[in-house]
């Protein structure tokens, strides 16, 4: 990606023009953009889950245009982030544990006893869940909520 900077506003172009028109006149077939004012966009990498990217901005030191990278504004408070969390964890261990619940029902029902296997993979599951319940819960800052993996079962 290329952009130029015109009349203080940045003008950003998938690949060079191939017709360019500026104070000096028209310009066809642009092979070295530089000298039109042409350079390249870098985007930097960030952490999309506590850092957004800011307007583009020209950056002299590499003569590139780039996005400055700036901390996420968390509009929730840490224990409104924290229980959100905690919402979307315990969705996905119901929705697992939900794989076998008729196995349960079964059982109360007086039928086929649950196998052990399952026994022992549903007591997992919950173990895992308060485990991770835990961790959430003994965050102290909102971008470490914000960057807290939760499991990706069946996805």
């Amino acid at each position: 990606m290329k952009a130029i900077q015109v009349n203080g506003a940045i003008k950003k172009f998938a690949s060079l023009p191939k017709v360019w028109t500026d104070e000096n006149g028209t310009h066809l077939n642009i092979t070295d953009g530089e000298a039109y004012g042409f350079y390249d966009v870098i985007t930097p990498d960030y952490n999309s889950a506590i850092q957004v990217l800011g307007d583009i901005e020209w950056d002299a030191d590499s003569n590139t245009f780039t996005y400055p990278i700036l901390d996420k504004d968390f509009p929730q408070t840490l224990e409104e982030m924290k229980a959100s969390k905690i919402e979307n964890l315990k969705y996905i261990y119901n929705k697992e544990l939900a794989k076998t619940d008729w196995m349960v029902v079964r059982d109360v029902e007086g039928g086929a006893a649950v196998p052990s296997n399952i026994s022992t993979e549903r007591s997992n599951l919950r173990t895992e869940c308060a485990t991770k319940e835990s961790e959430i819960n003994a965050l102290t800052a909102k971008a470490e909520v914000a960057q807290y993996d939760l499991p990706t079962y069946g996805i």
